[in-house]
């Protein structure tokens, strides 16, 4: 990685650290919709609906 935490980026207007926070958000909301996507498929086979 070139920029370490907390620095700059390339732009001089976006921390490395905000788009880390940013990404990480990301990752979890689409892990949270797959789970969910999961769970309901898991009950339609369940109740063969």
């Amino acid at each position: 990685m070139a920029a370490t935490h907390g620095e700059q980026g390339s732009d001089g207007k976006t921390s490395v650290v905000e788009h880390q926070r940013t990404f990480e958000g990301f990752i979890r909301f689409w892990v949270f919709l797959f789970g969910a996507s999961i769970l309901v498929l898991i009950f339609l086979a369940i109740f063969n609906s």
